[in-house]
């Protein structure tokens, strides 16, 4: 075994929470379903999420101001399919859930209350996927339901552009 394929197995054991990401610029918007993401720090109060460089979303993500992070919930399995499954370079996803726009037009998901607003305050090329760092300006919390899993969608086949 390779040190990808040992890394591979040990990360397969893993389990956290998943995200639906939405981002807008101008009149485009997009979101995606994520997991890589986490909290970076408390004072001040910073989150980091990474966006494949393969996804739509994160070609909207680079023009946007704000991002939104919205906690995925076992009611809100529907959301993840939606979000996870298919590109938005070839549906509007938006069309297909309920929403409204928040703060610079980012999209907000209703299924999704748990959620909070962050300004991008800077990007990191890491790899395959670009990290943004957002401090955090807006939170809604409160809502009933446990955070679905990685291990909980893992059979999803991603909806990545080419």
């Amino acid at each position: 075994m390779t040190a990808t394929d040992d890394f591979a197995a040990l990360t397969d054991e893993l389990d956290f929470a998943m995200f639906i990401v939405t981002a807008a610029a101008g009149d485009r918007r997009a979101g995606c379903l994520v997991g890589f993401t986490t909290q970076c720090s408390m004072d001040p109060l910073r989150y980091l999420v990474c966006l494949s460089r393969r996804n739509h979303t994160t070609a909207v993500a680079v023009d946007a101001t704000l991002l939104a992070v919205h906690v995925v919930t076992a009611g809100t399995r529907g959301l993840a399919d939606l979000f996870g499954t298919n590109c938005g370079a070839a549906i509007d996803k938006f069309e297909r859930c309920d929403w409204t726009a928040g703060p610079e037009g980012v999209p907000l998901l209703t299924g999704c209350p748990d959620r909070f607003i962050g300004r991008i305050r800077s990007t990191e090329d890491f790899g395959d996927h670009i990290g943004f760092v957002l401090d955090v300006v807006e939170v809604s919390a409160g809502a009933p339901g446990k955070p679905v899993t990685f291990q909980e969608l893992r059979g999803l086949e991603p909806g990545h552009s080419a």
